[in-house]
């Protein structure tokens, strides 16, 4: 029996994830060594949103006519020489130009999301679409601990284990992953989304956000994965400067178990519950479950200063989320079609560029001048922004699966 390319697809993105999750909760402290501010750290990963904004929707559109597999795979070269220009920086000029390489390289997960399309029916696509949660959670679980525990030796060995894992998903996508014949990735089909010089449309992109239904479904991902950015741009920071364990402030041992924790609730809920709850509820009940109780999470955050009352912040907030990203994605690609999954997924990742911009300056700006309530109340806005999306969507397409 044939094996499913699934299987192969997870491993990847999984190695991939493991080698992201080693460096994001050590890359703030990191920075603050070699002398940045948070202003400066907001900055620094600002840069890589704005080359990933720039990449990204390319990144989709080449991988509809040539193929995920060989973006992919650049992709991935690029992410690990970011992470050895990074292990080697001794200022802060040569980590910026580490994450701008990563940056115009990142497509890892927006093409694995199309690869993932392209082989499952649609209504197995909110379940395969789990598989991502699955390595997020599980990469959150295993990578910030490795961090933790090789941190103790020196911010560079962390950093190195991140780019050997980089090295062996790049030999992982080569040996293991199964080409795609010419129907599944579809060549050529969205040849008339190029202009006549042969460059991307951004009209065409921009075009998706004006069209019924998908692109109120676009809006919303793009204020999910806002708020997913502020709390991953400005937790570490703001947990240094609001938390006190052991008679010291949050440090990147503390930061790296709670991001484990978060990684535990994601494999729980994506892993095992999320395909029977889109057969119970369908996926827009839980894309609207997922938006209320991420505001929820964040009101309580802004609140909170004692490690329990962090922990229960942090569970409202993950399970809301852990629930809404695959239901989301999957009404993505089921409202853009077969032959425009790449390009409706390039557009999710450039909104995850757009929010890799923004959230981090805005949370730079907010920790650095100690507004650390309103860092947190961010992400209600924004969640509510979401809900109110969702409502305007049944107003206007009634027609559309039932919510309530």
């Amino acid at each position: 029996m044939k094996k499913s390319p699934l299987v192969s697809i997870f491993l990847i993105i999984l190695i991939d994830i493991l080698g992201f999750t080693i460096i994001l909760p050590l890359l703030p402290f990191y920075a603050e060594s070699l002398g940045a501010t948070p202003v400066i750290v907001g900055w620094l990963l600002s840069s890589y949103g704005i080359c990933q904004f720039v990449a990204g929707p390319v990144l989709g559109q080449i991988s509809d006519r040539v193929g995920r597999k060989p973006v992919l795979l650049v992709s991935q070269i690029g992410t690990c020489i970011g992470f050895l220009i990074l292990a080697f920086s001794k200022s802060l000029i040569p980590v910026f130009v580490s994450r701008v390489i990563d940056g115009l390289t990142a497509g890892n997960i927006s093409v694995a999301q199309a690869y993932i399309s392209d082989v499952t029916e649609p209504e197995k696509r909110a379940k395969s679409f789990g598989l991502i949660g699955i390595a997020f959670g599980f990469g959150f679980l295993v990578g910030p601990a490795i961090a933790g525990l090789l941190a103790h030796f020196g911010h560079q060995y962390p950093i190195f284990a991140a780019a050997g894992l980089s090295a062996a998903s790049i030999l992982a996508t080569y040996v293991l992953l199964p080409s795609q014949k010419k129907e599944e990735t579809l060549p050529g089909r969205n040849a008339g989304e190029r202009s006549p010089s042969g460059f991307i449309s951004w009209k065409k992109y921009l075009g998706l956000l004006k069209e019924p239904e998908l692109g109120f479904l676009l809006w919303q991902f793009s204020a999910f994965i806002f708020a997913f950015g502020i709390f991953f741009s400005g937790f570490a920071l703001f947990a240094e400067r609001r938390y006190i364990f052991h008679t010291a402030p949050f440090g990147t041992r503390e930061v790296s178990y709670l991001f484990a924790y978060v990684g535990l609730l994601g494999m729980i809920i994506q892993g095992a519950l999320i395909g029977r709850l889109v057969k119970l509820f369908g996926e827009s009940r839980l894309v609207m479950t997922g938006f209320f109780l991420m505001g929820i999470g964040f009101m309580y955050l802004g609140w909170t200063f004692d490690i329990p009352q962090l922990l229960a912040a942090v569970t409202i907030t993950f399970v809301g989320m852990s629930v809404l990203r695959p239901s989301l994605t999957s009404l993505i690609t089921q409202k853009a079609g077969r032959r425009r999954q790449g390009m409706a997924l390039g557009m999710t990742q450039s909104f995850m560029s757009i929010s890799q911009i923004a959230a981090p300056f805005l949370s730079g700006f907010l920790i650095q001048h100690r507004f650390l309530t309103p860092w947190a109340w961010v992400g209600v806005l924004t969640s509510g922004c979401g809900l109110m999306l969702l409502f305007f969507r049944k107003i206007l397409f009634p027609s559309a699966e039932r919510v309530f």
